[in-house]
C-alpha cells in the first residue's frame, strides 16, 4: 500500500493531465517559463539583494539563456499575443548577464544572441 497514492488530493487542485490533452503552445510556453525561471535563479535576481546574491553562477546562466533564445526563436510565431512577454523576458535576463559578467562578451556574442 503505498500512503502517497491514498492520499486524496486538494480540493482545488488541478486535475492531472496527459501530456496529449495539453495544447502545444501551452508545453512551450511553460517550458519557456522554467528556463526563464532557472536562469533568474541562476543569475542571483531571486535573491533579496540582487546585486549582492548568495548564489550567482554566470555559466549555468548562460546555459539556460540560449537554451530559452533557441526555443523562443523556434516558436515565437506559434506563441501569438504571449510572444512579446516572452522576448521582453528574454532581453532582460541577457541584459542582466551582460551586467553581472566581469569580462563582457562580443557584440552578438552573448548568450542567446548568436
Amino acid at each position: 500500500m503505498d500512503p502517497a497514492r491514498d492520499t486524496p488530493a486538494p480540493r482545488n487542485a488541478a486535475p492531472d493531465r496527459d501530456l496529449v490533452d495539453i495544447p502545444a503552445v501551452e508545453v512551450i510556453s511553460r517550458a519557456a517559463v522554467m528556463l526563464m525561471s532557472a536562469a533568474a535563479e541562476q543569475l542571483g535576481l531571486a535573491s533579496d539583494d540582487p546585486t549582492d546574491p548568495e548564489h550567482r553562477d554566470l555559466d549555468q546562466a548562460r546555459q539556460l539563456i540560449t537554451a530559452l533564445a533557441g526555443l523562443l526563436r523556434a516558436s515565437l510565431p506559434d506563441l501569438g499575443p504571449h510572444a512579446a512577454a516572452f522576448r521582453d523576458g528574454l532581453g532582460a535576463l541577457q541584459k542582466a548577464f551582460r551586467e553581472y559578467s566581469l569580462v563582457p562578451d562580443e557584440p552578438g556574442q552573448g548568450p542567446g544572441e548568436s
